[in-house]
Parts: C-alpha cells; structure tokens; sequence
C-alpha cells in the first residue's frame, strides 16, 4: 500500500490516504509514458504552415517574352517556381500532426506516470481546498502553507468559479480536474496538489 500525505489548507498534517497496490503500476509502461508525450505534443502543433504551388501565385498569365530570338531560355509564366515570386515546389501544407494512440495504451502511460510521482514523494492531498472569495491573495496562502513552491499542478473533482478566478493569476500554477488531468501535466510538474475530493475521483479513474 503506498500512503499519500494529507494537510488542511493550514499545512497542518491531517494523517494519510492509503493507495490500493491495483492502482499502482511498476515494472512496465515507460514506453507508453514516452509514446503519450510525443502524441499529446503532436496534437497540439497546429499544422498550419502553407506556401502557394504555382497555380496558387497570382499573376504570370503573359508569358514574360517571345518564344525565340532572346538568346534566354523560353518561359511560359512568371510564377514558375524557378522564377522569383514564383510558386513553391513541395513547400509545406497545412496538414494535422496528431498521432493515434489506443485507450489501453493511454491508461498505461497515465497510471505509469502517476505511480512514478507516489513513489518520488511529488504528491500530496489536501483535505478541503474551498475558497470563500475568488481571490489569489488567499490561494498564494495555502500553497504557502503547504509548501508549495514554484511550477505546481492543482487537481480538482471540479472547477469552481472562485478556484480558477484565483488560479488563473498565479504563474506556475495549473488548475485541472481528475478526469481531464493527463500523463503530460503530470510529468511537467515537480509537485502535485490534488483535492481529498478530487483523489477520490482519480481513483475510479485509475480503476476503469
């Protein structure tokens, strides 16, 4: 059984949450954890990059000269590709990066990498994290009480309007839900704060 330490919003220790050894993953999945990165990475390239072909350049309807009689070599377009201003031969399209990644092999990486993070002592719980006011001022004091210091992930059973009101001005700090949290966000912090509430939910998640 691996034990998560347990704080109230006042850094005072409130005990520990026992992890069940089935949610746990050793041995296996860095393979997986590396294949999640690269494809989460990928999708969020956006694959935009364009250039015109020549039949995409504006103008070079006439052709620039006569046939013969120059002494240079005939052309038909301005907007041939070897031409300046001309088109582009095998320039870049725009096109989507994202690459598949099947749902077994997701879940592996995911609890690979969150059993990693157990076992490094990178996270912890907080008993009740619940904010009266929507203000950073208050937030910046309980991850000041816990620690907390420097690039951090928060996870949440849900978002509430006063939490992301205060998180979003605390540069570093990440606000994200059990169900949407993954192996990426993980591995990109060294510190992880999850709610009692929100573990709770992780669990059924690393269970399904």
């Amino acid at each position: 059984m691996s034990k998560l330490p347990v704080k109230n919003v006042k850094g005072e220790s409130m005990g520990d949450m026992e992890l069940a050894d089935d949610l746990m993953v050793s041995g296996k999945g860095t393979q997986a954890v590396h294949d999640a990165i690269v494809a989460y990475r990928a999708a969020r390239r956006a694959g935009s990059a364009s250039t015109k072909k020549r039949g995409e350049v504006s103008g070079g309807g006439k052709k620039p000269f006569k046939q013969k009689g120059t002494g240079q070599a005939r052309a038909g377009s301005t907007r041939s590709p070897i031409w300046r201003g001309g088109g582009t031969v095998f320039g870049p399209q725009p096109r989507s990066y994202a690459k598949k990644m099947n749902k077994k092999t997701s879940r592996l990486a995911f609890r690979r990498a969150f059993s990693d993070k157990v076992v490094a002592g990178e996270v912890m719980v907080v008993d009740q994290l619940v904010l009266a006011e929507p203000k950073t001022q208050a937030l910046t004091a309980v991850l000041k009480n816990l620690s907390i210091v420097g690039k951090s992930l928060l996870v949440v059973d849900k978002i509430e309007r006063n939490m992301a009101l205060a998180a979003r001005n605390i540069e570093g700090l990440e606000l994200a839900t059990s169900a949407t949290v993954n192996t990426y966000q993980l591995l990109r912090y060294p510190a992880v704060l999850i709610s009692k509430a929100g573990l709770t939910e992780l669990e059924i998640r690393l269970r399904n």
